[in-house]
């Protein structure tokens, strides 16, 4: 897969159709790699005319890495003090833009999920003159009065450092099953299968941990979400115990003219069985920028 610079930093990405398309991102969550939007996925959407480009974020796969930037106090990132936050959401941003510049492509459509969901919206907010569309999945506004996690859900986001290949994926897998959707099972051998693939591509721990402070430590987007104008949809699992459904309502609340859709029986996750739904919304959102 190519790398381009993109923002001062260099982004590993993929794409998927025809260049004359518009363009599609695809932003991951938190700790995600390009490879978490299923390649499967990304060809049924190219299928409808948009070159799909799914990347690593900063801090994560095979994009830059930002370990000379330290690890974040985050009890005191909580706590208000930002001292030792590396970047924020709209660094993150100001990615997308920048591997954009990169590609040649002056707009896009934006779908993010989970963190991607924030720095999609934080595009649209910081950069209107480049958005087409917008789609936010499993994600909130930034209000902390909602999108609240449950108390499983948090204990697995927390859960330690792994110290060894088989500990990272024993536990990628367990934190799967808990983030995972109910209406839509996953057999553990799947669930092994996918952490082994993603921890052999890329393991970056000390990534993370900067992206969870950039969230933590990134504003309320609520006021920006009002001034959006273009298409924008929400998709959201009924179920989702890591960013709960009020996230999405919130969201969706804020972006004047939102359509909202939430799944039932879906978590935190992209589940197959929830593909023809999320495509369809996607793309009949794409359709709303007539470009």
């Amino acid at each position: 897969m190519p790398r381009v610079p993109a923002n001062g930093i260099e982004l590993e990405y993929e794409a998927f159709g025809h260049d004359r398309d518009p363009a599609l991102v695809l932003i991951a969550g938190l700790g995600a790699q390009l490879i978490d939007w299923p390649v499967e996925f990304c060809e049924k959407l190219a299928a409808h005319g948009l070159r799909v480009i799914r990347f690593d974020n900063r801090d994560a796969g095979l994009s830059a890495s930002l370990d000379t930037l330290g690890t974040p106090d985050l009890m005191a990132v909580l706590r208000g003090d930002q001292s030792t936050v590396a970047y924020l959401l709209a660094d993150m941003a100001r990615d997308v833009a920048g591997l954009l510049d990169a590609l040649g492509a002056g707009k896009a459509h934006v779908v993010g999920v989970s963190m991607g969901g924030m720095i999609a919206q934080q595009f649209a907010i910081d950069h209107p003159g480049r958005l087409l569309s917008l789609c936010s999945i499993s994600s909130t506004t930034g209000d902390p009065s909602v999108g609240q996690a449950t108390p499983i859900a948090l204990a697995a986001l927390g859960r330690p450092t792994a110290v060894s290949r088989d500990e990272a994926i024993q536990g990628s897998a367990a934190s799967s099953r808990v983030f995972g959707s109910p209406g839509f099972p996953v057999s553990d051998e799947e669930r092994l299968a996918r952490a082994a693939t993603k921890y052999d591509r890329s393991y970056r721990p000390a990534g993370r941990f900067r992206q969870i402070a950039a969230i933590a430590a990134s504003p309320d987007r609520t006021s920006g979400l009002h001034d959006i104008t273009g298409p924008a949809v929400v998709i959201h699992g009924e179920a989702d115990p890591l960013v709960g459904v009020s996230g999405g309502r919130a969201t969706a609340a804020a972006i004047p003219a939102a359509e909202l859709l939430v799944i039932p029986g879906m978590g935190h996750d992209l589940p197959r069985g929830a593909w023809p739904e999320i495509i369809d919304a996607i793309v009949s959102n794409t359709a709303k920028a007539g470009a």
